[in-house]
């Protein structure tokens, strides 16, 4: 009888310890997934998350150009996804993103900066910032109906062109630049939103107007920006052929662009704005 008692015991510290075993295999199974892959589950969803934010981009500077073109009122409306949610049943964190216009900017067009004859034009920028938690953060930026991408190290990066463009004339002798560029202007202060959800930007064109108009550059042309290395990439593309595209800095940390002749034609700069009315968010006011 006591033999049978202690076997019984026996089986049932066993079983204990066998339940024991089993729920620590469980927790570090679980550890291991929480530890190792999840993290890369998310960062590939923020990733591609980034994916459909620069497909969107592209949709919303197709809009606008076609807006600037046919110079048509009729309001379009395209999707951003501002952000990327959480995983069930694990410890992630969602990914927030936020889009706005950025009006009080210093981004600039300069002709012959300080002399008496100076020539300017601002242009502003459309921008969404992914707070991103797994994946590295980035903003996209719409800067005069270019597509700008900048991370928190290393240099912006160009997507799309802005619309610049060069007519080389050879009587008179002379290289035209052409800026044809975009401005976004918020239209009922709807020019911010921020969260998870789905963000519609509600954009129609108002006008067309010529800011600088057949000036003949004496020295040069220079270009303020938050994205520098991006904005001489693309003109490099663009006009390097006929131009000199520099980037150069003031001394301090800030760069920016410089365009002089590279060959003996004088230069003439033409620059045009074409504003479109912009609204963020959901719903719309007319």
């Amino acid at each position: 009888m006591i033999f049978t008692m202690r076997a019984l015991k026996t089986s049932a510290v066993a079983g204990v310890i066998e339940a024991l075993l089993m729920v620590a295999l469980v927790a570090v199974v679980l550890s291991m997934v929480q530890l190792i892959y999840i993290p890369d589950i998310m960062e590939q969803r923020e990733a591609e998350h980034m994916d459909e934010v620069s497909n969107q981009f592209s949709y919303l500077k197709s809009m606008t150009d076609i807006q600037t073109v046919t110079e048509a009122d009729a309001p379009m409306f395209t999707m951003i996804t501002l952000g990327c949610e959480k995983l069930p049943y694990f410890v992630t964190v969602s990914s927030y993103g936020e889009v706005q216009i950025i009006e009080d900017g210093e981004t600039k067009i300069v002709a012959d900066e300080g002399q008496p004859t100076e020539q300017s034009m601002t242009i502003n920028s459309l921008e969404y910032t992914a707070e991103n938690i797994y994946f590295v953060r980035q903003t996209y930026a719409l800067e005069g109906g270019g597509i700008f991408v900048k991370q928190p190290t290393g240099n912006s990066t160009v997507r799309a062109d802005p619309p610049v463009y060069i007519i080389d004339k050879t009587v008179p002798d002379i290289v035209e630049i052409y800026f044809n560029l975009t401005k976004y202007v918020s239209y009922k202060n709807r020019s911010h939103l921020s969260g998870l959800s789905k963000c519609f930007i509600r954009t129609n064109y108002s006008h067309t107007e010529q800011i600088i108009d057949d000036y003949e550059v004496v020295w040069d042309i220079k270009i303020y920006t938050a994205y520098p290395h991006a904005w001489q990439d693309s003109l490099n593309d663009t006009i390097g052929d006929y131009v000199d595209v520099s980037l150069t800095t003031d001394g301090e940390s800030d760069e920016f662009i410089v365009l002089i002749e590279s060959t003996e034609k004088p230069i003439h700069l033409f620059a045009s704005e074409t504003v479109i009315y912009t609204q963020i968010g959901h719903g719309w006011i007319k």
